[in-house]
């Protein structure tokens, strides 16, 4: 992994394992996922010292580790739009139901829900301040990822992590399983690896481990592994 230098997001890290980003824009900033619960002092003060306000808070999924500062920080910003897949919005709410066409397996990892409500839901194709929504299901049911076009940043969610190496949560990483072991669907999830690696990213910012600049060999070799 080389080193960061046109990045122009802030990755903000619980003991290097689950991250949460600050991206700027033109009003503001875009915080992408709240990280575990207790994490909303860290992300408040990061982005004090970037001296602009949270806008919006933009949710890859309705995880615990993604969502868990949620209530925290919808608290402290009051006026920040949340937004979050319309899939992903009822597991917010603990709607554990599937879908018919869906497939039917175990929805796993944790969902401990929000008393926050998004205020807008989100589509593939969508526009989230500067970045575009790309749907990415298959970790959960809703999942999203989010492209930034002005540097090239795809911001994964956990489609990838790299934390003991890039790996999709397809398929565990024995370096670091518990990404994978939270995938509800495996074949949708490596369809949506797919989908981000034909994109031809020029990082991505995994919810699980650093910035990787470059990643399309590691990306093909992820899938490659997971198949």
């Amino acid at each position: 992994m080389s080193t960061t230098t046109n990045f122009t997001g802030t990755r903000v890290t619980r003991m290097g394992m689950v991250n949460a980003y600050l991206v700027p824009d033109d009003d503001g900033l875009t915080l992408i996922d709240t990280g575990m619960g207790g994490g909303a002092k860290a992300i408040l003060a990061a982005a004090q010292r970037l001296g602009a306000p949270i806008v919006r808070i933009a949710l890859t999924h309705a995880h615990g580790d993604h969502v868990g500062s949620l209530d925290a920080l919808a608290a402290a910003l009051p006026d920040a739009e949340v937004l979050i897949s319309a899939r992903d919005a009822r597991l917010l709410a603990k709607d554990m139901t599937l879908d018919p066409d869906e497939p039917q397996g175990k929805l796993r990892g944790s969902y401990p829900g929000a008393e926050t409500k998004p205020t807008r839901t989100i589509a593939h194709g969508d526009r989230v301040g500067s970045l575009e929504a790309i749907a990415t299901p298959g970790h959960t049911p809703g999942h999203v990822a989010f492209l930034d076009p002005r540097d090239g940043t795809i911001y994964c969610g956990d489609v990838f992590s790299s934390l003991g190496g890039v790996a999709t949560t397809a398929k565990a990483n024995w370096r670091f399983p518990l990404p994978a072991m939270a995938t509800w669907d495996r074949a949708t999830e490596l369809d949506s690896a797919r989908e981000l690696w034909q994109r031809r990213p020029a990082r991505i910012a995994p919810g699980h481990g650093k910035v990787v600049e470059e990643p399309g060999t590691a990306l093909r070799n992820a899938i490659t592994n997971a198949v």
